[in-house]
């Protein structure tokens, strides 16, 4: 096993602290909520982004802190990460009260709570409440029969005190009430009801109207909404397990009840129920979130997806098919046989992948298909295409990453799929997740057999193709598909194979030479002789390559970073990285690709420009299956140049420059948009204005 730097042997420079940094991605994604130049409903949609990352953050990335305290005793650092969070969730809900939702009312978009409601919804709700509520709703009133129940992660409840005595003459006091997730969070009124408005009503909210309605007999004295975040990372022994699948499976099923590490509550929850609901969970103080609001923003996704109103949405945008490159209906083998072609999402469509495997299933010719599975939904035109292919009796490897996280069921779902219908399916190398993104196609042709191969930095998922920024390679080269071939037969048999000529792969090679590219830039800044490094990556958080980072800016090479996430690399810092810069994009679209462009003299054969599945970050160097591959035709490496590096230094309006001390600030309020001009230069629908 290929062995990850000590921390210690890298970045003597103090770096900057990567949870933070990752609380400071969400702070710029809040910001996007602020911005009057983007729809109303999008802002929102943005608000409950960060809800969404804030989860996820509890759930693996403070999990791992607070474990990481507990056998170091350095709970400060639990602590600090606690108020910054307390800070943004704070700004969150004061942003969704003060400025959103004033402004949905001006659209006419109304979110009735009880006493806003007239008589007329009133009723409504009481018989919503009535037949579609209350038959699934099962309240709890505790006692030594009834102990306080399992309360599953991010799952909604109340909590209530009652008044006078149960049925059987006792006053136990705290009651549970779970709420279906089988319903839905929003409910739109009837349009006849709200007056030409679109009225709403959360289902806490009717709820909450109709509480007293389930203790009968008996007053419910006070009441809050409460939701724990527990750690939801997957922890299975790799080394101990015979069947990974089955293992993972049997996970599943307890994932849901991890140690608490977050309790929210709304800010009118009276003392007394909050520290009852600590000391059930067994938290502190500090793991308290009193929100002015409802108890999980995720839920108004709801409403902006049954809200209707053009304006408040960005215009539609439809990638385009590549038509210069790609004439429609002609074959893309045929097309691959002229020279590579490249896609750039979600500004073109990702339908030509689907149509390379398309064709694949359906030409007699293709013998073999083999591709890697890390993220492509529970609904999935590309593995109902595999799964054909197997049915058809051609050969097809499918390499499933079973442990990506909160994809895990969806992904031993397709996996027995594949299997019940003759598909070979693997799981990668115990201990390293395949992150990796291929598909090789075989075929005969005349005497031969000849490979083609689509690399991508993103996953198989059309969804997220037309949400995420990424660039996929379509080619026939020699090289490369042999490469691809090695990395498939490796992830099987598990056996040595012979490294790859033209593929950089993880945990073998790309951290190496990643670094020597960095080497040879700082030799050439010493020397005199041009020295350029861009990058454009999620997350940088590798010791090694940021420390090989400083040394080259020190060295005199110009540095620019444009790091969508978490950063440690503190830039701009006198005699340690004042040559460095890095920005942060955020926009309409994530930004998900990655690309790495070196300069180390003036001749040709002095550049390096790759495409790559890995961030730079430990994990991706030596504990995941990563590629990264070369762009050398000239054209080609001068569109990603020209469309996913220098758009994006030059961008003014969606830009953060990250500071020395580690804080952001937007570059400007007005300007140039990267994404916004490579709409407008694909034609594939309005960029907004």
């Amino acid at each position: 096993m290929i062995e990850e730097p000590r921390a210690d042997e890298a970045a003597a420079t103090a770096l900057l602290d990567r949870e933070r940094s990752i609380l400071q991605f969400n702070r710029r994604v809040l910001a996007q909520a602020r911005r009057a130049d983007v729809p109303l409903l999008e802002r929102l949609r943005y608000l409950t982004i960060v809800s969404s990352n804030l989860d996820e953050f509890f759930e693996v990335r403070l999990a791992d802190v607070i474990e990481q305290a507990k056998a170091s005793g350095a709970n400060a650092a639990v602590t600090a990460l606690a108020a910054v969070a307390h800070e943004l969730i704070d700004e969150q809900y004061a942003l969704f009260n003060e400025e959103l939702m004033p402004a949905l009312q001006r659209e006419g978009i109304l979110i009735l709570n009880h006493a806003e409601r007239d008589a007329a919804q009133r009723a409504w709700v009481a018989r919503f409440f009535e037949t579609q509520v209350r038959p699934l709703l099962v309240p709890v009133s505790l006692d030594p029969s009834h102990p306080f129940p399992l309360v599953a992660n991010k799952s909604l409840n109340f909590i209530a005190r009652l008044g006078g005595r149960d049925a059987f003459g006792r006053e136990n006091s705290i009651a549970i009430v779970k709420v279906p997730r089988v319903l839905p969070r929003v409910i739109r009124l009837p349009a006849e009801l709200c007056g030409g408005a679109q009225g709403f009503v959360l289902l806490t909210s009717v709820i909450r109207a109709h509480l007293d309605e389930l203790f009968a007999g008996r007053t419910v004295e006070s009441f809050s909404q409460f939701r724990v975040t527990r750690d939801s990372d997957l922890e299975v022994d790799e080394g101990d397990v015979q069947n990974l699948r089955q293992a993972l499976r049997s996970g599943l099923t307890t994932r849901h009840f991890g140690q608490a590490i977050r309790l929210e509550v709304v800010n009118s929850c009276p003392r007394e129920l909050s520290d009852f609901l600590l000391e059930q969970f067994a938290l502190p103080e500090a793991s308290l979130y009193k929100v002015n609001g409802p108890v999980n923003l995720v839920r108004l996704t709801q409403l902006i997806d049954q809200a209707s109103g053009d304006a408040l949405r960005f215009p539609p945008f439809e990638p385009r098919w590549p038509e210069q490159s790609l004439p429609r209906g002609q074959s893309i083998f045929e097309r691959l046989r002229e020279g590579d072609l490249l896609l750039h999402h979600p500004f073109e469509s990702f339908e030509p992948v689907v149509q390379f495997l398309r064709e694949a299933v359906h030409d007699p010719d293709v013998l073999a298909i083999k591709q890697t599975i890390y993220r492509t939904g529970s609904q999935s035109v590309l593995m109902d295409l595999l799964i054909e292919a197997a049915r058809r009796g051609k050969e097809v490897m499918v390499v499933v990453e079973l442990k990506a996280r909160f994809d895990e069921e969806a992904n031993i779902n397709w996996a027995e799929r594949l299997e019940a219908v003759g598909a070979q399916v693997v799981y990668g190398i115990v201990g390293l997740k395949t992150h990796a993104k291929l598909m090789l196609v075989t075929r005969r042709e005349g005497t031969r057999l000849r490979r083609y191969l689509h690399l991508s930095t993103g996953n198989y998922n059309p969804r997220t193709a037309r949400l995420y920024t990424d660039i996929g390679t379509l080619t026939a080269d020699p090289g490369l598909t042999a490469d691809a071939d090695a990395v498939f037969l490796q992830l099987a048999s598990q056996a040595r194979v012979k490294a790859p000529q033209h593929l950089l792969t993880a945990p073998f090679v790309l951290h190496r030479r990643l670094l020597r590219h960095i080497g040879q830039v700082a030799d050439a800044a010493r020397a005199g002789r041009p020295a350029r490094i861009v990058v454009k990556v999620n997350a940088l958080t590798d010791t090694a390559l940021i420390d090989a980072l400083l040394q080259a800016g020190q060295a005199g090479a110009s540095i620019d970073l444009i790091v969508r996430g978490a950063c440690m690399l503190p830039p701009g810092r006198p005699g340690v990285s004042e040559r460095i810069r890095v920005r942060s994009v955020v926009g309409r679209f994530l930004e998900h690709t990655r690309v790495m462009y070196f300069r180390w003299g003036e001749g040709d054969a002095d550049e390096a420009l790759y495409l790559s599945s890995a961030d730079w970050m430990g994990r991706n160097m030596f504990r995941r299956i990563e590629i990264a591959w070369p762009v050398r035709d000239p054209a080609l490496r001068q569109r990603v140049i020209d469309e996913a590096l220098v758009p994006y230094l030059h961008d003014t309006l969606d830009a953060w420059a990250l500071d020395a001390d580690g804080r952001y600030r937007r570059v400007a309020e007005e300007g140039v948009s990267a994404q916004r001009a490579l709409m407008q230069r694909y034609g594939g629908g309005t960029a907004w204005t």
